[in-house]
């Protein structure tokens, strides 16, 4: 039995408690709302949202809750490794929730390590030695999803919203064809539509062998076996999330990165991060870009995959001599950017123009696109932040201001954003960069506060970060627990 499992065996804990849950879900058709699309007829509705995540699902409740009928389209095409999911959206199933799970239990294993120096033993006094166990981590992460799964269908029954487990595309700007994963056909019409489809992980298309043998944030969660020795393509906040607590839980982590990483925030902060990181034992291969993957036989047999890339050698220009590399991995994870699902929603027969690299469609302060009718929430929106409260709130002020006689629009300015990297990074304003451009560089001050929480352990590097003109134009946590922290600067 796995040590660490049996350390916690005496107390039923969160996660753990998910299998009983799930397995006494009596999930049949007729006690979720899915609507049979065997029916061809036309069906009228006030709102038919596209899309089952987070804004979606808000969305079409609040309407419902405000007297209108309504329905909801969700299907989820599988990624490339054939890995779908839920009702719910990525932040369910495939982000916000499985990340911190296993970012938790990457903390703990931490915490673990530091416990002998708080003075926490085993019964020889030596300190916890302990393994990991991937499948009990999955397999109650997957369960502790599919109760959530379960929860938002039993909630859109009560909300009175038809739910569809189809894929929906435009006719016109009032129709929706929908069509189920066997290919049956039916119409819906409605007064508004909201396209609420999120986005998913993209491939880099120039590298062969990415999208046949690598992976993405859409499979990591799921994987049925350990992922070993992982490398990370990318340098965004996915990226560094999902390198961060792989190497946490004991899996040897690098990541590839062409140029700066986490670029929507502080460079400062950013660059603590990677050093916490780097001092964690990820390893970061700089200026590289992947060529290609390959899957290999080494000499002892075992299938491995893998990766060339290039290294610039001259960092001050970016047309200077190349490096050639090969590295043997077990799982690439590409992490190299998100794209919005909008590709197959027939947007050109409503004149809906898309950004050509994200897929995003632009929207107007009131959310609506060229046509009056048609709104866009959430990621599938260009130029919004990508975050799962975001969407919620502009579903539900979207509602209101269709059916209540609202006129609040959506606040984009000023929301607060973590990375769950292992030392975390909460922050809400300017960078640095941007006040000092803003306000000139004499009237920014910058404070870096070191938390006192971990002076005994290893975590040697958690510090709170403000930039200041007059009045606080960002605060940047960077902490393992940081609520009692923040309380310093209020």
């Amino acid at each position: 039995m796995n040590k660490m499992a049996s350390l916690s065996s005496k107390k039923t804990g969160f996660l753990s408690s998910l299998s009983y849950q799930v397995r006494h879900l009596t999930m049949s058709r007729a006690n979720c709302n899915i609507i049979n699309s065997n029916n061809n007829s036309n069906k009228y509705y006030d709102l038919v949202v596209i899309g089952g995540g987070s804004g979606g699902l808000a969305c079409s409740k609040e309407a419902s809750q405000l007297g209108k009928k309504v329905a909801v389209l969700d299907y989820v095409s599988p990624s490339p490794q054939g890995t779908s999911w839920g009702l719910g959206g990525t932040c369910v199933n495939v982000g916000c929730i499985p990340k911190k799970l296993m970012h938790q239990a990457s903390l703990i294993h931490s915490a673990v390590q530091d416990s002998y120096s708080y003075g926490w033993m085993d019964s020889n006094n030596a300190s916890l030695n302990v393994t990991h166990d991937w499948n009990l981590l999955v397999d109650n992460v997957r369960n502790h999803i599919l109760s959530l799964n379960w929860g938002h269908r039993v909630q859109l029954k009560e909300k009175k919203v038809d739910y569809y487990n189809c894929f929906g595309r435009f006719v016109d700007n009032h129709t929706i064809e929908a069509t189920d994963k066997n290919g049956k056909k039916m119409s819906l019409s409605a007064d508004n539509i909201v396209i609420a489809v999120g986005g998913r992980p993209a491939f880099p298309d120039q590298v062969p062998g990415a999208r046949e043998f690598g992976i993405s944030s859409d499979d990591i969660f799921f994987l049925k076996e350990p992922p070993g020795k992982t490398l990370v393509v990318g340098a965004s906040y996915v990226a560094l999330e999902c390198a961060g607590f792989l190497n946490g839980l004991g899996y040897e982590t690098s990541v590839m990165i062409r140029s700066q990483p986490l670029k929507a925030f502080d460079e400062h902060l950013s660059k603590l991060v990677l050093d916490h990181m780097e001092a964690e034992g990820v390893e970061f291969l700089r200026d590289s870009t992947p060529l290609r993957v390959d899957r290999i036989i080494n000499e002892s047999g075992k299938t491995e995959l893998q990766v060339s890339y290039s290294t610039r050698t001259d960092n001050s220009n970016n047309n200077g001599s190349q490096e050639m590399h090969k590295v043997a991995v077990d799982t690439v994870l590409f992490a190299t950017g998100r794209r919005a699902a909008t590709t197959d929603l027939k947007l050109d027969i409503l004149g809906i123009q898309t950004d050509v690299s994200t897929c995003q469609i632009p929207v107007d302060d009131n959310d609506a696109t060229s046509l009056p009718n048609v709104f866009v929430i959430g990621d599938a929106a260009l130029g919004r932040p990508e975050l799962t409260p975001v969407a919620i709130m502009s579903g539900k002020l979207l509602a209101k201001r269709l059916y209540s006689n609202s006129s609040e629009l959506m606040d984009y300015k000023m929301v607060p954003t973590t990375v769950f990297t292992p030392l975390e990074y909460g922050a809400i304003g300017f960078t640095e960069r941007q006040a000092i451009d803003q306000f000139g560089e004499e009237n920014v001050e910058h404070f870096l506060y070191r938390c006192s929480m971990h002076f005994i352990s290893h975590w040697s590097i958690t510090y709170h970060s403000v930039t200041a003109i007059n009045v606080i134009l960002r605060l940047f946590v960077l902490p393992l627990k940081g609520g009692r922290e923040l309380l310093v600067f209020i």
